[in-house]
């Protein structure tokens, strides 16, 4: 395999581009996979839902319905943005049908410390009862007018993780199996809500090597109001650490509720940074319909994948 342009700069030349990567990753990963225009709040009704069954979701269960989710970010009395998830309908990529999430983040909001960004996330990836795996993971900086800003490739024919800058090759790492871009774990962790199990999972976040996310559950409930809901809810509470370097001093320890309900819907989430907590909550959500049968898409939402970076395809 020939050498990665990376591995021919200098010391000084490698530091500052695996910094730049880590750090669109670990922004990415910090944000949403811990948990998480602007929007404004609607209520759900818990009537809406379904609070059958007595174990959490499969992978099948939780993929089987297309959500929307909006959430805030707060940092103390800062309002710092808002981040939207959403698992758009199926897509098929060189003849293999794949799932798709993307992830639209807003922040700045007029506070004066805080550069306005506007950032979307896609994630091509595909799933059995009890994993998911990531196909590939891209980002485009709107606010930069910078489309496919990075971009991380999972191939197993060759079983390698490839990763991107402005369609550069940086690095090449040896694929771990069930490799993740980083923002499955919005699915994953779901699966695990509220059983006394721990779990782990590989994440590719930056082309430094392979990172882990560790967590556990309790099976204990608590009250909590969300702003998405009518009336207080029953929630699970999950507490792990995630093995990156992230931006703000984040440590990797985080804190996690789920709602008690067949779907395990992810609710909020509590980030360790250097002068306290980033607190992220769910202000909408939204159940759009069933995964393969479609349905409308949010106006962030239609685009499709790119060529693969340095292939022609």
């Amino acid at each position: 395999m020939q050498s990665s342009p990376l591995e021919t700069c200098t010391g000084t030349e490698k530091i500052q581009k695996r910094g730049a990567m880590r750090w669109w990753m670990s922004g990415w990963f910090f944000f949403v996979s811990l948990l998480p225009v602007a929007v404004s709040a609607q209520t759900t009704s818990l009537e809406e839902l379904d609070w059958e069954r007595d174990r959490p979701p499969d992978m099948e269960e939780i993929l089987s319905i297309r959500e929307r989710f909006v959430y805030e970010v707060r940092y103390g009395f800062f309002r710092l943005g808002e981040i939207e998830v959403e698992l758009l309908p199926d897509t098929t990529v060189h003849g293999q049908p794949l799932q798709k999430m993307r992830t639209v983040i807003r922040s700045g909001s007029g506070i004066p410390f805080l550069r306005n960004r506007h950032v979307r996330y896609a994630s091509t990836f595909h799933f059995d009862r009890d994993a998911i795996y990531s196909h590939r993971f891209w980002r485009d900086d709107l606010h930069d007018n910078e489309p496919m800003r990075a971009d991380i490739q999972f191939d197993r024919e060759e079983m390698e993780v490839r990763f991107f800058e402005r369609g550069e090759p940086r690095d090449t790492l040896e694929l771990v199996e069930p490799a993740s871009g980083g923002d499955i774990i919005f699915f994953y962790a779901r699966m695990y809500a509220g059983e006394e199990r721990p779990y782990a999972l590989p994440v590719f976040i930056s082309e430094d090597g392979l990172g882990e996310v560790r967590a556990s559950s309790s099976s204990r409930t608590e009250i909590r109001e969300y702003d998405a809901f009518d009336e207080p809810v029953a929630t699970y509470r999950s507490d792990g650490v995630a093995d990156i370097d992230g931006p703000f001093g984040f440590t990797g320890e985080f804190s996690s509720w789920f709602l008690t309900d067949d779907r395990r819907i992810p609710l909020e989430a509590h980030v360790k940074v250097l002068f306290g907590n980033l607190k992220i909550s769910l202000i909408n959500y939204e159940q759009i319909g069933k995964r393969k049968g479609g349905g409308p898409v949010s106006e962030t939402s239609p685009y499709e994948e790119p060529a693969v970076a340095g292939s022609g395809k």
